[in-house]
């Protein structure tokens, strides 16, 4: 390869992977697999995973073809002696097994990581659960919105003296995901060295405490526990969401630059030595009225005539903007993020490649998610070198 000269592979090319995660946790981490090159295999039960059962008697679900582009499908019913052995066999070539089932279901199919790992000493065992392998709550159900409650991030999130609210997005969801794609790919990176795989396994709750710095700083610091703020930040002032002719801005000013050059957009460089807000120690202490401030600022005008006026200063500022202008966004378009794909059942859809890139290009192109266990057939004769009955044959 000459200087310059892009790899013709993605990193994870040739890496066989058995995805059996469902929902959003275990087929995330598969989806980022996927997306770095990996030969990923969705398995799933007669039926199909959650997802696809929601949608059983029409096209699949949008997340169902989101989380699982550039991944093959094998039907394998795990309750049942014949798929089970399936399995084995192919956990007995694979590099890879993602799984996402309440802690101990895998062990009690017979196809969990201590029978895996004798049978595969290379495997790298990817488990993603609420709350862990191992522990008093290692039994407790979990989903997005329990974890939440559970791991503390409801009770920071909603209006001051209001009720505890979920996060709008399924956040732990998917930073469980992040989490085990990285474990994974650690592990995948040791085995290099060693030739030995490993179990990986990541709880949702534990994935979820670092996102709450902030209101931890806040606990030690203050010593008490933090109120919900609403948009606004603990101990950062102005910060916040604005009104304005067309709907609502996000402006905040992290440093005493930031602070200066917003006034300065705002034509109000007349309180740059202004006591009253001369430190974000001072604007803190009058949050009300720095707030207010720059509310009766952002009021007269629109999101484009803001957004440029602070953008140009060099102050954090955006517009908040709805889904379908997220979806339209020409600069995730130009930077390749959003590809379309012409699924044969939902029809023309744009879904995106993953946030991670490789010598800066996109993970793209996108291949839709297959029917359920159109693959199988297929993954068997290249994975374990056998040819299904019928085929192979001159007559």
């Amino acid at each position: 390869m000459t200087e310059g000269e892009l790899p013709p592979t993605r990193p994870l090319a040739g890496v066989r992977v058995l995805d059996l995660g469902q929902v959003y946790q275990g087929p995330y981490a598969g989806y980022l697999l996927a997306q770095a090159g990996a030969d990923v295999v969705k398995v799933e039960p007669p039926g199909g995973e959650p997802l696809r059962r929601r949608e059983a008697d029409g096209p699949p679900s949008f997340p169902l073809a989101f989380l699982n582009t550039n991944k093959r499908s094998l039907a394998c019913d795990l309750k049942d002696g014949e798929g089970r052995e399936l399995l084995l066999r192919l956990a007995g070539v694979a590099d890879v097994l993602i799984e996402n089932f309440a802690a101990g279901v895998m062990d009690r199919l017979g196809v969990g990581w201590k029978v895996l790992r004798e049978l595969n000493p290379r495997l790298v065992y990817g488990s993603g659960t609420a709350y862990g392998l191992s522990g008093p709550d290692s039994e407790r159900l979990g989903m997005d919105l329990t974890v939440q409650a559970w791991s503390g991030v409801m009770s920071i999130t909603g209006e001051a003296g209001g009720g505890p609210l979920k996060a709008g997005p399924a956040l732990i969801d998917f930073l469980g995901g992040t989490h085990l794609y990285g474990g994974i790919v650690s592990a995948l990176y040791e085995r290099e060295r060693t030739g030995t795989g490993r179990l990986v396994e990541v709880a949702m709750q534990e994935a979820a405490y670092p996102a709450l710095l902030t209101q931890l700083a806040l606990m030690h610091h203050e010593g008490k526990l933090p109120e919900r703020t609403g948009n606004r930040h603990g101990r950062v002032s102005p910060c916040g969401v604005y009104p304005c002719r067309d709907g609502h801005v996000a402006i905040i000013c992290i440093t005493e630059r930031h602070w200066r050059n917003l006034l300065r957009a705002m034509a109000r460089e007349d309180l740059v030595g202004d006591s009253r807000f001369r430190s974000n120690e001072a604007r803190v202490s009058r949050r009300d009225e720095t707030e207010a401030l720059v509310a009766a600022w952002t009021t007269g005008l629109s999101r484009a005539e803001i957004n440029e006026a602070v953008r140009s200063q060099r102050v954090p500022c955006a517009p908040v903007r709805d889904l379908a202008e997220v979806n339209a966004d020409p600069h995730l378009w130009e930077r390749g993020y959003f590809e379309t794909v012409d699924h044969s059942a939902l029809g023309e859809i744009g879904l995106p490649t993953s946030a991670i890139r490789f010598d800066a290009r996109p993970s793209g192109p996108l291949e839709p998610i297959p029917a359920l266990g159109e693959n199988t057939d297929e993954v068997i004769a290249e994975w374990l070198g056998v040819v299904p009955a019928g085929e192979g044959s001159d007559g």
